[in-house]
């Protein structure tokens, strides 16, 4: 696949598992639904890390910014709990988790919540990206999974 191409695969662990590849839902949607890989139960006030499966493969200028869906949070008290996730470029394939996009979410409510695998639970928005004059970045590849440029 060329890196001027961007899309979705399945992640290895999951290759048997029946996961369905994020679509948009109508013709003017900017954002691909992901949907839950495996039934997971959020406890009151907690987080729960949700595997979707999938890994998105994109442009080195480019973008997959992942962002919850508006019914999460009206119909279930669902939050994402870094408001919007960035997933890279050099995520994709990467050593440690293969670039599986995880989505955290947060149970503002006092009841448990449960998703159900296939359940829509986040959206992503391809979108390109400009660096400043003076970048200055290191000229490294990602090792690291979910969460690793901040180590």
């Amino acid at each position: 696949m060329s890196m001027s191409q961007r899309g979705f695969a399945v992640v290895t662990a999951y290759e048997t598992a029946s996961i369905n590849l994020p679509r948009r839902k109508t013709t003017k949607s900017a954002g691909y639904d992901f949907e839950a890989a495996e039934n997971m139960t959020i406890q009151p006030h907690s987080l729960a890390i949700i595997p979707t499966g999938i890994k998105a493969y994109m442009g080195n200028d480019e973008v997959l910014n992942i962002y919850s869906r508006s019914s999460l949070f009206q119909t279930k008290g669902l939050i994402l709990t870094n408001g919007v996730g960035v997933i890279d470029a050099d995520y994709y394939n990467n050593p440690s988790n293969e670039g599986h996009i995880l989505i955290s979410l947060y149970n503002l409510g006092n009841a448990s919540v449960t998703i159900q695998k296939g359940e829509r639970i986040a959206q992503g928005v391809f979108s390109k990206y400009l660096l400043s004059s003076d970048d200055g970045f290191p000229q490294t590849r990602r090792t690291g999974g979910f969460g690793s440029t901040g180590q």
